[in-house]
């Protein structure tokens, strides 16, 4: 196929990043908000706003103001987050599949996660949110876009099942702060955009209750990921802005589980997401060498 032969031109030509890249440089030094001289185009939450024992936020200010400038186009599904909307189906395939398995909730309910409450962290416009709360569970969202938060709140506004989700731009250490934790914590196609994996995954396991649950999605740093990913999805085929990601910032499978298992969460499944080109859609998958979403759970104190 014309598609397949693309990207395995591409990586024939982008043999150099293996070595150039192989080592991924976690930094340690967390990006933080404070007042400028001048408001950010993002608009975003600024996590120590006033408040210098606010704790370190893990977020980058240049992603903020990236995803704020497309904010108004979530729920346009032939816009710039078309990959996400074709990929929500198969994301919630997963996350049904994995919290019934481990909440011990019956699978073929209509509203199996009743009584279960999920954060979404960088929900962005709402789109994983939204049905979450469509299967009964008590959902908040989370952005520090507050571009991103207004779009969700007004579209979840239309429809009396999902008014009921809880919009707050602020950010997952915030939360912490504040002592809020959940049943699950979901953060999908966040990770590769944050300053400090292992801070942000510290949040993340915070939040979880014990015998919670988290369930983490990025794209994998291989070359396989940056032909596909990077190259034919914002250069070829226009699927995501230019720009949207940068292969340097990936992890790989083994790296987050050894990120999350640091922090106090056990990676108990992975599963990849393939696109089949020939019906436009994407597959649960065994390949987890481009995108792929883990299923975790809290380690329990055995002490």
């Amino acid at each position: 196929m014309a598609f397949n032969a693309t990207i395995n031109a591409i990586l024939r030509h982008c043999r150099f990043l293996n070595s150039a890249n192989s080592t991924l440089h976690l930094t340690n030094n967390t990006r933080c908000f404070s007042h400028a001289s001048s408001p950010s185009p993002s608009q975003s939450f600024k996590a120590n706003d006033k408040d210098p024992h606010s704790a370190p936020s893990s977020l980058k200010d240049n992603e903020l103001a990236k995803f704020a400038a497309i904010s108004d186009t979530w729920w346009d599904s032939e816009g710039p987050f078309k990959p996400l909307h074709l990929m929500n189906p198969t994301r919630l395939a997963f996350i049904r599949s994995t919290l019934c398995r481990h909440f011990k909730r019956d699978p073929y309910s209509t509203r199996p996660f009743e009584g279960l409450k999920i954060v979404d962290v960088g929900c962005g416009g709402g789109i994983l949110s939204e049905p979450l709360a469509r299967l009964g569970a008590t959902v908040t969202g989370v952005d520090a876009v507050e571009k991103n938060i207004k779009i969700a709140q007004l579209h979840a506004d239309l429809d009396p099942t999902t008014s009921t989700i809880e919009y707050c731009c602020t950010t997952a250490e915030k939360l912490v702060e504040e002592g809020r934790t959940f049943d699950a914590v979901m953060a999908l196609e966040v990770i590769e955009h944050v300053a400090n994996p292992e801070e942000f995954c510290k949040s993340l396991a915070a939040l979880t209750n014990p015998d919670g649950a988290t369930v983490i999605s990025t794209i994998n740093r291989s070359m396989r990921a940056y032909a596909t990913a990077i190259v034919a999805a914002e250069y070829i085929l226009h699927w995501l802005p230019k720009g949207t990601h940068q292969w340097s910032t990936f992890l790989t499978p083994e790296e987050l589980a050894m990120i999350l298992h640091r922090t106090g969460i056990n990676v108990e499944e992975m599963a990849g997401f393939v696109y089949n080109p020939l019906t436009g859609r994407w597959l649960l998958s065994d390949d987890i060498s481009v995108n792929f979403i883990a299923f975790a759970t809290k380690i329990q104190n055995t002490i």
